[in-house]
Parts: C-alpha cells; structure tokens; sequence
C-alpha cells in the first residue's frame, strides 16, 4: 500500500506553476500537529541510521477506522506521495517557482547613514555572541540564486552530537541570521543527508521552529529545496501537511534527488556542499553518470561573441568596444529615468520568464526595450544577475581577502583605504563599471524616502553580488561584504571623485 502511494508525492508540491500575490498567514493546529507525531507509527530512529522502514507500513488502527483525525496513508491522493521505486529515484520535476515579484510587507523607515565605526564592528560582536553556534557552519548564505533571491544552506550533516550544542541557542542563532534578509525574498537550501540519531533534535524543537519563525520569516520564503530527501521525510511530510493551512507552503517544496539538478536554479559553483554531501550524492548517481556541475567555466568557449552574461568583461569589451557593457548601461539609465521612486527596488524579485527572455536578447546583441515589459523590477535583476554571472567578480578575486580584512583598519583610516584599493588596485575597467553602478545606487538613497531603500537595504542586496571568493564564502565574511558595498554607497563622493 505505501509503495503505490510512494510513487507520487512530489507531484502534488510542484503541481501549482506560479504563486499568489497575497500570502496568507500560516495556520498552525498544535494539538493535531503534536497527536501526528505522536502517533505516526514510524521507525524514526532506523530512518536516521539509515535503515528504512518497512514499505508496507504498520499504522495505529484508529487511523484506518475513521475514528483519529489523521489522513491514513490509502487517503493520500495519487498525486501526495513520492514517486521513489524500484527502479530508483525518478528524474527530479522541479515544477515551476517563478517569484511573484510583490513583497507586501512595510520596509522599515529610512535610518539615515550609520556612523563609519558602524561598518564591521557589528558583525564582531554578532560572531563573538554565537561562536560557539557559528563554528558548526550549520547555517551558511551562499549569495543570490537565479533570479536574484538570497540562497541560505542548512546542512543536517553539520550538525553536532545533540549532546554537544544547546538547540535552544541554534534556533536564536537561526533567528538572527534570517533577520538580515527575511525582507528581501529568499530560498533555502537544506541537505537531509547525514542526520543521525546522535544529533537529530527533538521533533518538538521542530515544532518550537515552526511556532517561533512567524509570518515575517515565511512570507518572504520563495522556495525550499530539500536535497536528497528520504521516503521518511517525505511520508512525515505528507503527515504533517493537513495541519499547516497553507496551500502556497506545499508549492514551495522542492524535492531535489541530485545535486546536479540545484544548478537549474542556483549559481552551483557558490553553493556552500559539505564533502559529505557530495561523496552521498556521488555513490547515488555512480550508476546513471550525470555531468557533474562542480566546476566553474574558466574561459569563454562555447560562447556567442554577442555574450554578455556568464562571460568576463575582457570578452564584452573586445566585441562591444565598450568599458561600461550594454546590458549595464541600458538597466541603469532606465532605472535612472524610471524607477527611483519605485518602492524596493533592486530587493523584489521579478518575473522569472521575462528575465530569461530579456538576457536571451542581451546575449545576441540585441537593444531591450524596458518600458515594454512593464515592470521596473525587470532592469534592476537583470543588472543584478549580471554582476553575479560575471566569470570574475566585479571587484576581483585578488581584492576578496584585502576587503575581508578592512574590519582591522582603524576606523578613521577605512575610507582612506578603501580609496587607495579602488584607484590603485582595481583594473580601471572594473573600477570604471563599479562607479557607473554605485552612482546609481546613491540616487536610490536619494530618494528612499518612497523607495524605501536605504544604503543598508542595498548593501544586503549588492555585496554578494560585487565580490566572492573563489571557492565557499562564510556566513561572517557575506556580513563583511555587506557592509563593504554600504560604506561604497555611503561615501560615494570620497571614494569616486578624482
């Protein structure tokens, strides 16, 4: 009975294309929520180790009776279970997950422009509060995915012994980190693999997560990938679902079975996987060998001369015989001319077809007539989008650690420093591009008394986007950039003017 079910449990999650506009709030029926844990006959711990229950399985005989409020497994309709079988994990159906573009919620009032001892000093004392949490690297962010929304990767496997860590402090800690983008639309990532019952926390800790992160940390939430689930957490979904009464939540589920299948929707290359994870996700797919999407494209093979995204700025030049690239100068004098006063700009998300249909024109030369798409939000992620597809970051891999390292500089020489990196470190064609953008984003402020954008709110939307490392970037350091881009924006004249 629950292997026919099985075969059919990501349909439903996927089924719906596109979101609503309006969030509902999220419902939650406590008595019902803890009576399915409680009596969900499951071999939980088995499923943690590794040893999976019994298709066939056992369920209290209430259920099938009519006389328990809970669904019973031959309930679940066609389209609710997994479609995991014999023949193993069937080709991931990513359904559709284009954003809707509209954050209802008030952004918070203009807060003026912080004081330069301000840039890197809170970040300090935010790793000192949690360092014993944020040493785990349980919880990492891992810049934008495609459409310009902030990735944050939760990674079971990281987790320690529950003996070792006080869950009570990791939720806090989880609290504050989603605090500095829940405003903005984001997705999550969460790799299941490498959950034990050594460090599997309590299942009421899960629903204390559930009470706790409210309406301002789930309206925003755009996708939730759950990489290598397992029938287990499937079934407890599916569980669980009739007592949270939000159909837009199950669209939101994404059920990844392959690494690879991530790169359809996130920049791959920048996604924090624990080694673990790839050595679980290698074994799994040794027998269908799909291209591995683990390395990042080191040239411009394979690309039309006209490219402009996912190329570097060495290729744009030598076939536009530009310095600022079109696609750049082309968002930034519209959005110049018709969107400062548009309420968060460069922070909602767009329309995910019209983007890709708008950097399909750029990459074969072609001129993007903005004012028929629409919608402002459209230039503002494809400038975005393009920053972050750069082969290289704008501000250059060999400026990454001098940057990370600005926090040690006295307070009063940080401008200064800042200056002397921008004018005798930076290749002028990139310090050329990067005054061009920043200028913009100073007119933003300008005006952020009806775009309600302020210098911080495009910080977190920007640093990511200006400048990487090579290979993984940590939690601490994505607040360091943060405030890099904000004091860029904040001290425009000081830095720019010759």
């Amino acid at each position: 009975m629950a292997e026919q079910g099985l075969h059919q449990a990501e349909g439903a999650v996927n089924d719906e294309a596109l979101f609503e506009n309006e969030d509902q709030d999220f419902e939650f029926d406590e008595s019902g929520l803890e009576l399915a844990a409680k009596e969900a006959d499951l071999d939980y711990e088995a499923e943690l180790e590794g040893i999976y229950p019994n298709e066939n399985l056992s369920l209290p005989e209430a259920w099938n009776s009519g006389t328990a409020i809970l669904p019973t497994i031959t309930d679940w309709s066609s389209t609710e279970l997994t479609r995991e079988g014999s023949d193993g994990p069937a080709p991931f159906r990513s359904g559709a997950i284009t954003p809707d573009g509209f954050i209802e919620e008030d952004f918070e009032a203009e807060i003026g422009t912080p004081s330069l001892n301000n840039y890197f000093q809170d970040d300090e004392e935010t790793d000192e509060e949690f360092q014993d949490i944020a040493e785990h690297k349980i919880l990492e962010v891992a810049g934008d995915d495609l459409y310009g929304r902030k990735v944050i990767v939760f990674a079971a496997c990281k987790l320690p012994p529950s003996a070792q860590i006080d869950h009570q402090r990791l939720l806090e800690y989880m609290k504050h980190v989603l605090d500095q983008y829940v405003e903005n639309d984001y997705v999550i990532v969460y790799f299941h693999f490498g959950l034990t019952s050594k460090n599997k926390p309590k299942l009421s800790w899960l629903i204390q997560i559930y009470k706790e992160l409210d309406r301002k940390y789930k309206k925003n939430l755009k996708a939730w990938y759950i990489v290598h689930p397992t029938n287990f957490i499937k079934i407890l979904w599916n569980i669980f679902k009739p007592f949270i009464r939000s159909v837009k939540f199950g669209r939101k589920i994404m059920y990844v079975n392959y690494l690879h299948e991530l790169k359809e929707h996130l920049h791959f290359d920048q996604l924090v996987v624990p080694p673990l994870v790839l050595q679980h996700d290698a074994k799994m797919v040794a027998s269908n060998k799909p291209k591995y999407p683990y390395g990042q494209d080191s040239n411009d093979a394979g690309t039309l001369p006209t490219q402009q995204y996912g190329v570097s700025l060495h290729h744009i030049k030598s076939h536009y015989g530009t310095v600022i690239p079109p696609v750049v100068q082309q968002t930034v004098d519209y959005l110049r001319q018709n969107a400062l006063d548009v309420e968060g700009i460069f922070r909602r998300s767009a329309n995910a077809v019209q983007l890709k249909a708008v950097q399909k024109k750029f990459n074969q030369g072609e001129t993007v007539n903005f004012a028929v798409e629409g919608d402002e939000h459209i230039p503002a992620v494809a400038l975005k989008i393009f920053l972050r597809d750069l082969q290289e970051p704008l501000l250059t891999f060999d400026l990454y650690q001098p940057i990370l390292r600005l926090h040690t500089v006295e307070d009063e020489r940080k401008v200064a420093e800042v200056r002397r990196m921008l004018h005798e470190e930076l290749p002028e064609d990139n310090y050329q591009i990067l005054k061009f953008i920043v200028q913009l984003l100073t007119e933003v402020v300008d005006h952020s008394a009806m775009n309600k954008m302020n210098s911080s709110n495009l910080a977190i939307v920007f640093g990511p986007n200006l400048l990487w490392p090579k290979g993984q970037a940590s939690l601490s350091s994505m607040g360091y950039l943060n405030n890099f881009a904000r004091l860029l924006i904040d001290n425009y004249s000081q830095l720019f003017d010759r």
